[in-house]
């Protein structure tokens, strides 16, 4: 018997350290075992990640600091072309079209992405089609394409800096926080975690898309409630690239909130679903979950209890519980 229990045991070693060979297949993937996952970059293109790579000291502490942020300025007067909003130069905020009068809503992106990355066009762009607002992308690319490891190590930097940026953004360019909404992706659904959690959770709405999974079940600076006044999450690829368990107020899960989302025909494609389908909403408002009385059914998609809107602009928004829907395979879904 105990020479079963050790084959196992070396089995499921020796696989979890396997180097998967198919680009974007993540069937290998065992949750908290595996060693290697594919991942998307910016362009939606799976790459190899390993999730214990060794990360050389001298550059994680040069890049993990969230000092270098970049705060980027759309509004409806440049829709296209970003305004640099630096932080302590206030100069930088009078000389820009920001208008504490009007909601702020914040992007933050993920792995191997940056400001440019195609979903922060498009969710901007949703935002600004069905309100009067100020949007900021925060491109905090140095970390985020230095490999998992570094990327991970600085979410909390990244996410307190960007705190500390908002809270002198308010008192200097006006605004107030019961206007403010922060939308992260995958790493970026920890970093807007960490930077409400940073202004003392006042700010009025956090949206996390897909929240990323591996190393942030049970740890201490993901995304969760506590965050701001209202938080939820979308969830679309659970168990691989994305965390499954509920964090927020409110937790949707579209599809089953797993791999593989309608219309997606490798892994990596539905981890950036969540990205899509918010965009959509904000622009349509048009999917319904419906409340789930446990996350077995959350999963199986079985849920039939009361109505609540995923996604959308509306910051006063309010809810929580277990959300389950179907959607289809393509825009606007």
């Amino acid at each position: 018997m105990k020479f079963i229990v050790i084959l196992v045991a070396l089995v499921a070693l020796c696989s979890g350290n396997a180097i998967p060979t198919i680009p974007g297949d993540n069937s290998h993937y065992v949750e908290g075992v595996s060693r290697y996952i594919w991942m998307p970059d910016g362009e939606g293109k799976p790459v190899l990640v390993d999730l214990e790579e060794p990360v050389n000291e001298e550059l994680l502490e040069a890049t993990r600091n969230g000092a270098n942020n970049q705060y980027w300025l759309f509004t409806r007067s440049n829709p296209n072309n970003a305004q640099v909003i630096t932080h302590n130069n206030v100069n930088s905020i009078r000389n820009s079209n920001y208008n504490g009068n009007r909601p702020l809503k914040v992007i933050v992106h993920g792995l191997n992405n940056n400001g440019n990355t195609a979903m922060n066009p498009l969710i901007t762009s949703a935002f600004l089609a069905v309100m009067d607002c100020n949007v900021i992308v925060v491109d905090w690319r140095g970390p985020a394409n230095s490999g998992y490891t570094a990327a991970f190590n600085a979410v909390p930097s990244v996410g307190q800096h960007l705190g500390d940026f908002l809270t002198w953004l308010i008192r200097n360019g006006g605004g107030n926080w019961n206007q403010v909404h922060l939308v992260g992706f995958s790493l970026g659904a920890h970093v807007v975690g960490n930077a409400g959690r940073r202004v003392g959770s006042q700010i009025a709405r956090i949206t996390g898309l897909d929240p990323a999974g591996p190393g942030w079940n049970n740890n201490g600076n993901a995304l969760n409630r506590n965050a701001g006044q209202y938080v939820e999450a979308i969830h679309t690829d659970g168990h691989l690239l994305g965390i499954f368990n509920p964090v927020g107020d409110a937790d949707f899960y579209p599809n089953g909130g797993k791999n593989p989302q309608p219309g997606c025909w490798v892994s990596t494609c539905s981890h950036g679903r969540a990205t899509e389908l918010f965009a959509s909403t904000v622009r349509h408002n048009h999917l319904n979950g419906r409340q789930c009385p446990n996350i077995w059914e959350a999963e199986l998609g079985t849920c039939n209890g009361a109505s609540f809107r995923m996604g959308n602009s509306i910051i006063s928004k309010r809810g929580s519980g277990l959300y389950a829907l179907r959607t289809g395979s393509s825009w606007p879904f």
